[in-house]
C-alpha cells in the first residue's frame, strides 16, 4: 500500500459523494441547531419544541443512513488492499464495529432522543451532565463511537479508500465538537445563571 493512488480514486463519483455527505451532516445540523437556537424557528413552525427537536432527530437519522449508504457504495466501489485482507485486520474490523456500536448505542440511551438530538438548543435542557458510562470514559462517545464503526467497516472490506473516508469522518467530528462543545456550555452556563437569578 506504499501508493495510495493504486487503492484510492478521490475523484470516482461514489467517493465524492460519500465525501459530500461526510462533510455535509454536521454541517447541517450545526447550522440548523444554531439557527433555532437564536430565532426559535422550527419550534414556532411545528408548535413545538419537542416536536421540533424530534423532526430535526428523524432528519439526522436519514442523513446519517444516506452518508452510510453511500460510504459503502464508494469502498465497494474501489480498490481492496491484499494487506487489508490478512485475518487480524478482519477481527479487529470485527471489534470496533462491535465497540462502536456500544458506544453509540449507550449513549443514546444515556441521552435520550432529545438529548442526542440537540433538545439542548431547543430549549430542552437537561437537569445536569451526564457522567455515566460511556461519558465517563471517553469525551463525545457517540461521535468516536461511530468513527469507530465507519473504521471496522474499512477494515471489513479491506478498503483503503474507506480508511481514508473514516479519516474524513473522524476529522469533521473534532471540527464540530470545537464547536458544539463550547457553545452547549455557553447555554448551560446560562441557565445556571438564570437559575441563580430567580
Amino acid at each position: 500500500m506504499t501508493d495510495l493512488s493504486q487503492y484510492v480514486d478521490l475523484t470516482e463519483y461514489n467517493f465524492l459523494i460519500a465525501t459530500a455527505c461526510i462533510i455535509f451532516n454536521p454541517l447541517f445540523w450545526n447550522v440548523v441547531a444554531r439557527w433555532e437556537y437564536h430565532t426559535r424557528a422550527l419550534s414556532r413552525l411545528f408548535g413545538s419544541p419537542y416536536l421540533a427537536c424530534y423532526i430535526l432527530g428523524a432528519v439526522i437519522i436519514f442523513l446519517a443512513m444516506l452518508r452510510s449508504h453511500c460510504f459503502s457504495e464508494a469502498i465497494s466501489s474501489q480498490p481492496h488492499s491484499w494487506l487489508l485482507k490478512r485475518p487480524e485486520f478482519y477481527y479487529l474490523g470485527v471489534v470496533l464495529v462491535a465497540a462502536g456500536g456500544v458506544l453509540v448505542i449507550s449513549s443514546f440511551l444515556a441521552l435520550g432522543f432529545v438529548g442526542t438530538y440537540l433538545g439542548d438548543y431547543f430549549g430542552i435542557l437537561m437537569d445536569k451532565k451526564v457522567t455515566g458510562f460511556p461519558f465517563n470514559i471517553l469525551e463525545n462517545p457517540m461521535y468516536w463511537g461511530s468513527t469507530a464503526n465507519y473504521l471496522g467497516l474499512a477494515f471489513l472490506n479491506s478498503s483503503p479508500a474507506g480508511l481514508v473516508l473514516t479519516a474524513g469522518v473522524a476529522l469533521c467530528y473534532k471540527v464540530a465538537i470545537l464547536f458544539e462543545g463550547p457553545f452547549t456550555e455557553k447555554i448551560y452556563r446560562k441557565k445556571t445563571k438564570s437559575k441563580k437569578s430567580h
